[in-house]
């Protein structure tokens, strides 16, 4: 008597998938939320200021609260194209863009709603004395800042995947962490400058392009620092799906994968 097969939702491939691009666009999408807020590096380590000097422009080191999620987006998108190739991460990245055009329509449609008057005056004990203003600085994102993350993220994608699959071709199942940091070198290259480019040159702040390349630049390279950063784990959740499907099973999906 033949076997029962396998129900989808049974096939742990299919299983980690779904968690892995569950995973990937929530933190693309959270992100994007946080990434209004602006930190101080320096003052969040409890260092002095370190002062960059690029292209006749000086600053600290400031970056957007997104940019502690973005990291965790170049590790699933690693790891989706080691064990689902091409079409898996594409289908995430487009997936993860369509939920975050999905977010900010709703969160501007929630901007829309006449508020209640005791809540616009709710939070004052906090400190904040128009709590819709607040909000809406907050969710409000100037649609060119949304038109570049989105335009970046999917160049950047894209770019990650031929370059990935370009250095695999090269190097077979040898040197995961080159195939993994070089991809991020040169989708990041662009998302970097991409976004910056479209949301504060072509936006209404009009950016000269002296400061655009400075802070391109230090954004890239602290993307790259964390890129090298996430080298390790990398490698231990390559060995955690190997654990979790089975030496021969993963192996299928890496060869379909680069094929």
């Amino acid at each position: 008597m033949a076997p029962a097969p396998t129900r989808l939702l049974e096939d742990r491939a299919v299983r980690l998938f779904i968690a892995l691009a569950a995973f990937f666009c929530c933190n693309a999408v959270l992100a994007e939320f946080i990434g209004v807020k602006i930190f101080a590096l320096e003052d969040t380590l409890g260092i002095a200021p370190l002062q960059w000097n690029l292209f006749g422009q000086q600053g600290s080191m400031s970056f957007t609260a997104g940019t502690l999620l973005w990291p965790v987006v170049f590790l699933m998108t690693d790891v989706v194209n080691e064990f689902y190739g091409r079409r898996g991460v594409r289908a995430i990245s487009w997936l993860a863009a369509a939920l975050i055009v999905y977010g900010f329509l709703f969160a501007f449609a929630a901007i829309a709603l006449a508020p209640a008057g005791w809540w616009v005056q709710a939070a004052q004990a906090q400190g904040v004395p128009d709590y819709q203003a607040a909000f809406a600085a907050v969710f409000g994102q100037g649609l060119w800042t949304i038109a570049g993350s989105l335009v970046a993220f999917m160049l950047g994608q894209l770019i990650d995947v031929a370059v990935f699959h370009r250095i695999r071709s090269a190097t077979g199942e040898r040197f995961v962490w080159l195939r993994a940091t070089g991809s991020t070198a040169v989708s990041q290259l662009v998302d970097s400058f991409v976004v910056l480019y479209i949301a504060f040159v072509l936006g209404p702040q009009h950016w000269p392009t002296s400061l655009f390349l400075a802070v391109s630049t230090v954004n890239y390279g602290y993307k790259m620092l964390a890129a090298v950063a996430m080298i390790p784990l990398i490698y231990l959740m390559r060995r955690f799906i190997t654990g979790y499907l089975g030496a021969a099973r993963a192996r299928q999906l890496r060869d379909e994968a680069a094929a």
